[in-house]
């Protein structure tokens, strides 16, 4: 036989487990954006400045 603390860790456990099962699981809808124009990312892209890299080469 089981010493009584083992019995009662073990029933607390069960019980932690039905808890969790029976409780709902909560979810959160996130809104979606609406529906973009057509042309609407081409126009985005010309109106962000040109990025890139410059490499100085000081060792000359």
């Amino acid at each position: 036989m089981l010493p009584p603390f083992i019995i009662e860790q073990i029933r607390k456990r069960e019980e932690q487990e039905r808890t969790r099962q029976d409780s709902p699981v909560r979810e959160l809808e996130l809104p979606l954006p609406g529906p973009r124009p057509p042309g609407a990312t081409e126009r985005r892209r010309e109106d962000e400045p040109k990025r890139g890299i410059v490499i100085i080469d000081l060792g000359a």
